[in-house]
Parts: C-alpha cells; sequence; structure tokens
C-alpha cells in the first residue's frame, strides 16, 4: 500500500491467484484493489496428528498461562493481557514461555520459564486453568488472523482467553468455544468467575468445533478447490 512501485503490487494483475494465511474480507478487498484477479484466504488450522489432549504436567500448573517469543508488535499488548491482570489478581498464578522474556520485569505472582519446545506445547496448554492469546499489533488490526496456537491450544482442549480481534466467531463461539477479553480487566474477570469445570467444558468445546471445522486437511480442500476451479476455468477458454 505504501509502494505503489513494489514488486508484488506488479505482478499481482498478471496472477490467476493470490492465497494469503490470513486477513479475512480486509486483506481480499485490499489485494483485489492492487489488481489481483481473486484472493483466498486459507487460515492456520489444527494439526490432528500433533496436537491433542494430555494429562497435566506440575510444571506448567497454573492459573494463566502464556506461550509467545517477545517481539516488538507485542510487547505492550502482553504487558495490558498478560501482566496487567497478574498485577490485579495477586492471588492467582500466571506462567509465561517463550524466549526473550528473562529480563522483563514481572509481578510477583509470574514465572517466565523461557523456551518450550513444539513437543511440550500439547502439556502446556493441557495443564493451566486457562491459556491465553495475544495478537500481534498487525494482525489484530486486520483481524481474522487467528494464530497457529488458537488451534494448538483448542487441540489440546484448553480454555482460551483470547484478545478480541474482528472475525473470531468464524472460527471459536466466544462464551462457549472461547473467552473474549477487550482489555486486562476483562482477562482478569474473565479467570476471576473461571471454575474448572467451566474451564474443561469450555475447552472441551472449542475441541469438537476445530476438529469439525478447522483442520489443515479441510485447509487442503480449500486450496484443493480452487486449484481445480482454476484449471476447470482455463480448459472452458481454450476450448
Amino acid at each position: 500500500r505504501r509502494d505503489p512501485g513494489h514488486p508484488v503490487r506488479a505482478a499481482l494483475p498478471r496472477l490467476d491467484m493470490v492465497f494469503t494465511y490470513g486477513g479475512g474480507p480486509p486483506v481480499v478487498e485490499a489485494y483485489k484493489g492492487f489488481g489481483a484477479r481473486d484472493c483466498v484466504p486459507v487460515y492456520n488450522a489444527l494439526d490432528l496428528t500433533t496436537h491433542v489432549p494430555v494429562p497435566p504436567d506440575p510444571r506448567f500448573a497454573c492459573d494463566l498461562a502464556f506461550l509467545a517469543n517477545r517481539l516488538p508488535d507485542r510487547e505492550a499488548r502482553v504487558e495490558e493481557f498478560f501482566l496487567r491482570p497478574a498485577s490485579l489478581l495477586p492471588h492467582r498464578s500466571f506462567l509465561i514461555g517463550g524466549n526473550g522474556w528473562g529480563d522483563k520485569a514481572m509481578p510477583a505472582n509470574t514465572r517466565a520459564i523461557g523456551h518450550v519446545g513444539t513437543a511440550q506445547h500439547n502439556v502446556f496448554n493441557a495443564t493451566p486453568l486457562a491459556v491465553l492469546n495475544v495478537a500481534r499489533d498487525s494482525m489484530a488490526a486486520v483481524g481474522f488472523s487467528p494464530a497457529t496456537r488458537v488451534f494448538e491450544a483448542a487441540g489440546a482442549a484448553a480454555c482460551l482467553i483470547t484478545d478480541a480481534w474482528e472475525g473470531i466467531p468464524m472460527f471459536l463461539e466466544p462464551d462457549k468455544e472461547v473467552l473474549v477479553a477487550r482489555d486486562g480487566q476483562d482477562v482478569a474477570e474473565h479467570l476471576a468467575a473461571l471454575t474448572p469445570a467451566r474451564a474443561r467444558a469450555i475447552g472441551a468445546a472449542a475441541l469438537e468445533r476445530v476438529r469439525r471445522e478447522h483442520t489443515y486437511e479441510l485447509r487442503a480442500g480449500v486450496v484443493e478447490r480452487e486449484l481445480h476451479r482454476l484449471a476447470q476455468a482455463r480448459r472452458e477458454v481454450a476450448a
């Protein structure tokens, strides 16, 4: 958008299709506005072979866990949606995993455990009372951009609390399959009211939804159908 001479913009009118992994209607319309013939989002999803419910592990026991590497375009939102609730609920326990947080000032009830390998993501998500998702600034602003972590957590039957962004109901139903927070105060209120029974119910509902509607097999089907549609259109033109 900032550079009319960008080579991608120059190429768009010559392409049959643009696939994007997020963004929804705003991104589709933007690409078409740049001259793309068509644009189809192929969202992140659940890998059924790697993300599954597992027994809890005391190493990751807490009330709210958050897993993400420290990035400049996420930090302010992490401070609001994770560290502020930790300060508001000093009697609850918080856990943050990921690279870069070691020198970050945090409340006394918060543990930073550093890198969490992918082999431990299931147990990291399955153990806490709830798991937090915080979108990067750009993804939150555009909307319709669920991170891989959303589906990893749902695949482990975790009770997910996410920051608010447009398009959430396309993937999980608020208050039934996910808890949505507008700010850190909302996160604190969700957590204060959350019982283990309700957390399990939300996690189970999220698991059922993503297994039914949001797997990578289904996403591959979207790509396959679009490619077949393009091939058919070319055959019709040639005929």
